[in-house]
């Protein structure tokens, strides 16, 4: 499958299926993908346990992580066809200012405007979204060891954030996508409509929300 779109990004809170859709829509237009790799920082399992003892390193991590990624994009073959991603720079952000305090968050703001002087814009960011019952159930099935600590309170303020941060969005086009009740993974009829209105958004804000089966 082919596109004219050459950078996309998945985007939504902890649990919403970001990285399958992302690892799927790779597959599909035979594209490489970008992973933030959550699992690779080694402070993520000691800042669920204790937030305040290391919010700064674990934000700090990713950052570099993810600023190392999108250097490492914008140096590979641009022949290629198309890039995906799970995760969109800014968003590292989003977090920072959720889990450090103020001069943790003015020394981190320091980095930030170092590192991501060259961050390109993606042509297409598709935004997950879904309640936190449904991300809670979504953490607990996939079992990861790290994140048996998150809890219903965390998340909650996370999507909060991730709404805030879209409303405002208007960098790239914006596909919002209401993923609690359909399945982008499993149900080809649901991915593919997903399919047929990221060909359709080139510019501006989308909503796509298709009834679930039976409806």
């Amino acid at each position: 499958m082919t596109t004219n779109l050459d950078f996309i990004v998945v985007e939504g809170p902890i649990g919403v299926g970001k990285t399958t859709l992302a690892k799927r829509l790779a597959e599909s237009f035979g594209s490489d993908v970008l992973l933030e790799g959550a699992e690779e920082n080694p402070f993520l399992e000691r800042f669920y346990q204790d937030p305040r003892s290391a919010a700064l390193q674990t934000q700090l991590f990713f950052l570099f992580q993810r600023a190392r990624q999108i250097q490492d994009l914008r140096q590979a073959d641009m022949f290629r066809p198309v890039r995906v991603a799970d995760f969109i720079l800014e968003k590292d952000r989003l977090f920072a200012e959720l889990t450090l305090d103020e001069e943790e968050f003015k020394l981190y703001q320091q980095v930030y405007a170092h590192v991501t002087i060259d961050a390109p814009t993606p042509d297409l960011v598709i935004y997950l979204q879904a309640p936190v019952d449904v991300l809670i159930k979504r953490v607990g099935k996939r079992g990861r060891e790290y994140e048996r600590y998150l809890d219903a309170p965390y998340l909650e303020r996370i999507v909060q954030s991730y709404t805030r941060f879209f409303y405002n969005y208007s960098q790239s086009p914006l596909l919002i996508v209401n993923a609690a009740e359909i399945d982008l993974v499993n149900n080809q009829a649901d991915y593919q409509l997903l399919l047929e209105q990221i060909h359709k958004t080139r510019s501006g804000r989308h909503y796509f929300n298709p009834a679930p089966l039976g409806i």
